[in-house]
């Protein structure tokens, strides 16, 4: 497939590194010469050096023979553009754009991105996907990651592994036998910043972040079993009056009423924008950094606190502000990826990054054959992939011992009809199934074969 991508920053860099590592011809195209030559000496895929709303520099970049454009440069504007230049002139058949003004994602313009308009297929807007994300992660209380797959039957679920899990040290074989009803399946283990794909024999050990895929009606179990049992917060401030943090609150709001939030804001218009579009949430003006705003938010009884500013520092800081004052759980929001490996060790219990969140929202749409959605797993683990088996398939009607899935594939879930199956090595797949596994980065490219209609690669 040859791929266009507008804008070399983080979200450009890492759909670039992606799609190239799977055999892809990718082309990047940044007004930056320092960002394109960075690409260009650490990525297999062609550079240029220009704005990518410019219909010469579209075509030097190949549009008149690209199957996809993915513009993600820092202006909504030149993203939109170039969607309506790689259409109108290049005839470019799928168009992802990356927006973050809200202004143009207002429901009543919903008309403005159809095919006789601005012809974008897809538009991803970062702050919503993050804010949704944030909101998944507090549904399940003492995850640092959820994912809802399967239309919700089945979740993919991080924890971290404390000195008192019931089961660390237990090779993972033996859990069928100690929870023979119990409905998971471990995907991928993180110990001390190295991923590893777990075997039958392995074990976890205290400290361990632990992927795991569970039917959705089991995971309060699992958790237990893990030896988290935290209650869903009931007192909860979020700082950061954001586009995130108003979409945070405002879900909150819509789908948790039980909730007593507080949102901090430091700029005063902002903070009475927030004010007017919530209905029931006490907005503060103020620092997040202040204790004394800190105090009459009442953190110290807030069983979470959500830092959402647009600065990392800031988001690290005020968690631990927080935190040392006696709330009970800090969500942070993170960037850079520099600051990614020191936060356990801070105490930071859920990290969120925005990056990843837009990288795995756009590889949705990106991705090939039966496959219904995608997900990234930290930086360069993984993903964890939903597909619908195909007749053509040859996972389908033989035993999962006898297929030729890779190692580092593993299958985690099978949902059939309203059923939610645990894999066993004699489980037979069958047509239209939906099959969840995770596969490792250099193998997801030959998962994606495995799930797609044969006419589409002959």
């Amino acid at each position: 497939m040859k791929v266009i991508i507008c804008g070399a920053g983080q979200v450009g860099f890492n759909i670039a590194r992606y799609l190239a590592q799977e055999d892809n011809e990718v082309t990047v195209i940044d007004q930056s010469a320092e960002l394109t030559r960075k690409i260009s000496d650490t990525l297999d895929v062609k550079a240029i050096h220009g704005l990518a709303s410019h219909p010469n520099v579209l075509a030097q970049a190949g549009a008149a023979d690209a199957d996809m454009l993915i513009a993600v440069t820092q202006a909504d504007e030149v993203n939109m553009v170039a969607c309506q230049v790689a259409h109108s002139l290049f005839e470019v058949t799928t168009k992802i754009a990356r927006i973050r003004q809200q202004g143009y994602l207002e429901d009543k313009w919903a008309n403005l991105y159809s095919r006789d308009h601005m012809p974008i297929d897809v538009v991803i807007s970062p702050e919503l996907e993050v804010a949704r994300a944030v909101a998944r992660r507090l549904q399940v209380p003492g995850a640092f990651d959820m994912i809802s797959l399967v239309d919700g039957k089945v979740k993919l679920t991080g924890v971290r592994c404390g000195d008192d899990c019931p089961v660390v040290n237990t090779p993972l074989r033996q859990l069928t036998q100690l929870f023979p009803d119990l409905n998971v399946t471990i995907v991928g283990i993180v110990r001390d910043n190295t991923p590893i794909i777990p075997a039958a024999d392995d074990h976890m050990l205290p400290g361990d972040e632990v992927y795991f895929v569970a039917d959705s009606a089991h995971v309060e179990r699992a958790m237990a079993v893990f030896g988290h049992e935290e209650s869903e917060a009931r007192r909860m401030v979020i700082f950061g009056g954001g586009n995130i943090g108003e979409f945070l609150a405002g879900e909150i709001e819509t789908n948790h009423p039980s909730v007593n939030l507080k949102v901090v804001e430091n700029g005063k218009s902002r903070a009475e924008q927030v004010a007017r579009s919530l209905k029931r949430s006490v907005v503060l003006q103020g620092s997040v950094l202040d204790t004394e705003i800190l105090e009459e938010a009442n953190v110290s009884s807030a069983e979470a606190v959500v830092a959402v500013t647009n600065d990392d520092e800031t988001n690290i800081l005020a968690s631990l502000l927080a935190k040392s004052m006696g709330a009970q759980r800090a969500i942070t929001l993170i960037n850079s990826a520099t600051y990614m490996p020191l936060t356990p060790s801070l105490g930071i219990d859920v990290v969120v990054s925005p990056r990843n969140i837009t990288v795995s929202t756009i590889l949705q749409h990106v991705r090939r054959g039966r496959i219904h959605s995608v997900h990234t797993i930290r930086d360069g683990f993984g993903e964890i992939i939903e597909a619908e088996a195909m007749e053509t398939s040859n996972l389908v009607g033989v035993p999962l011992k006898e297929t030729e899935l890779p190692d580092n594939v593993l299958v985690g879930a099978i949902v059939r009809d309203d059923e939610v199956i645990v894999p066993r090595s004699d489980t037979i797949i069958q047509v239209n199934d939906r099959v969840v596994l995770f596969a490792a980065a250099e193998s997801v490219r030959e998962v994606e074969k495995m799930f797609s209609v044969r006419l589409e690669y002959f």
